[in-house]
């Protein structure tokens, strides 16, 4: 199994541990499978009855295989039964899949040490870079950026891990309370928390400018754990997977995906599944005020907005308007066109944005299944009170999103397979919003009692790359994490 760069045209290949440490391609693309493997109906039957038997971790190991072919199966059977462990996650079946009803199912994606989605993917992460820098002597020095989870759940895999550091750029003053808590009140030697003077995308800009910064990064040895990485959206592949799983007795059936997301990262797995021959009937695309995703799969037409035209809403993890991962798909949608692709995310970007033809939406919506749909406050808000009433469940506002196009669409396209909604973190780290629905708070889980009473640890700094360089340079002087202690 190698890999390409959706803006290569010569399609030179890397190995799978390369492009793991190394993040975005060096011509700003990013990577892909050479070609997607294929499931058919022995396998899924045989993993069907794999998962039963043993469980996620199980799964997740076979699903590697498939994907990495320089590390060992031993070794990545050894790597997915760390990741996913009980009690660190808090449900023994790592992922469980509930019915709410009227043809909507749960996947509950929150049971990890953030209560965030992204843990499902931050935990493989943490151990597969770990293991690779065991095996070169090597550090590495993660530069990251979140506009809620992914900071928290990057930084609790990584933390105390041999040979890594952690910078993690967040936009100042836009996540909640207990998201910031989460994040700045880890007290490790190798985490180090940025506040940016902006919102996420200028944190996401900072971190592309970096990593297109070819010396820098040589020098400082930066590597990327945003959905930019391919080993994020390889783990994610193994939730939707699972969840098709437990959601059907045989394989004649099909399911359908709704996906609350901004960046395309959660739903650009559900594609690669989809691609690989999971029997996915429509992959729902849940957007919130930040609609950039929605308008373009109903009318072709892609249009990133300035930061100035992001809105802060209540559910902030999909307060994106570029979205990252989109330039995959697009890359498949046009045959893997690479200098086509290149010039779209490239040039046309800066220029505003593309248009794509009717005959490549029509694909996009036909061919790969996808649909769309958006949700404003007021929907999230009627959303979460609706199904604590009819299913006595409470969901956290992105899921609200998520259910309330799921709904929508189910009603418009007359959709009759199950729809599973992923769900994107727990009500706790969402309370106000939770009170404005439901007129209570979310219960708080035991293992975050007290979270908000630690001391915060975080720097401020201007939206500026030299800035942001500086620190690190400056940080990366004064921190040892060749011998850190695990666990520290």
């Amino acid at each position: 199994m190698k890999y390409i760069s959706t803006r290569d045209a010569n399609r030179q290949p890397a190995s799978f541990t390369d492009i793991l440490l190394g993040g975005l391609a060096p011509d700003s693309g990013l990577y892909l499978p050479e070609s997607y493997p294929q499931l058919n109906g022995a396998v899924l039957n045989e993993w069907r009855q794999l998962l039963a038997e043993e469980g996620y971790a199980a799964l997740a190991a076979e699903v590697l295989k498939l994907f990495v072919d320089d590390i060992p199966t031993d070794d990545l059977e050894a790597i997915a039964q760390r990741a996913y462990t009980h009690p660190k996650f808090a449900s023994e079946e790592i992922v469980p899949v509930t019915a709410l009803g009227d043809g909507l199912f749960i996947g509950h994606l929150s049971e990890g040490p953030t209560a965030a989605f992204k843990d499902m993917a931050m935990q493989l992460l943490g151990e597969l870079f770990e293991y690779e820098l065991g095996r070169r002597d090597e550090t590495l020095n993660i530069l990251g950026a979140t506009s809620g989870d992914t900071g928290s759940s990057a930084e609790y895999a990584m933390r105390g891990r041999t040979g890594i550091r952690v910078f993690m750029l967040t936009p100042a003053g836009r996540m909640t309370a207990f998201q910031q808590a989460q994040m700045f009140g880890l007290d490790d030697p190798n985490i180090f928390n940025i506040a940016l003077d902006g919102v996420f995308d200028d944190c996401q800009d900072v971190v592309k400018a970096t990593s297109n910064d070819a010396g820098f990064k040589k020098e400082f040895r930066i590597g990327a754990v945003n959905s930019i990485n391919w080993a994020r959206l390889m783990a994610q592949v193994i939730y939707y997977i699972n969840c098709y799983l437990k959601v059907t007795s045989d394989n004649e059936q099909k399911v359908s995906f709704s996906v609350p997301t901004g960046n395309f990262g959660d739903i650009c797995a559900g594609h690669i599944a989809r691609s690989m021959g999971l029997p996915i009937d429509k992959l729902i695309v849940a957007t919130n005020e930040n609609d950039v995703l929605d308008e373009f799969f109903r009318t072709g037409n892609y249009r990133p907005r300035p930061a100035e035209e992001t809105f802060k809403t209540s559910s902030p993890s999909m307060d994106i308007s570029r979205a990252s991962n989109f330039e995959r798909f697009v890359f498949d949608l046009l045959d893997r066109d690479a200098s086509r692709t290149a010039e779209l995310f490239g040039p046309k970007l800066k220029e505003g944005g593309f248009q794509l033809s009717t005959e490549e939406l029509r694909a996009a919506r036909d061919e790969y299944g996808f649909t769309s749909g958006s949700s404003t406050h007021a929907d999230r808000l009627a959303t979460i009170a609706s199904v604590k009433e009819s299913y006595d469940y409470l969901v956290d506002p992105h899921t609200a999103d998520g259910i309330k196009v799921a709904r929508q669409v189910q009603k418009e396209e007359d959709i009759k397979t199950p729809i599973i909604c992923l769900e994107t973190a727990l009500p706790v780290k969402f309370s106000e919003t939770i009170v404005e629905a439901i007129g209570t708070e979310p219960a708080v889980p035991e293992r975050f009692a007290g979270i908000m009473d630690a001391q915060r640890h975080v720097t401020d700094l201007p939206n500026d790359v030299a800035a942001v360089q500086d620190f690190i340079r400056r940080s990366i002087a004064q921190t040892d994490v060749k011998q850190h202690p695990r666990g520290a």
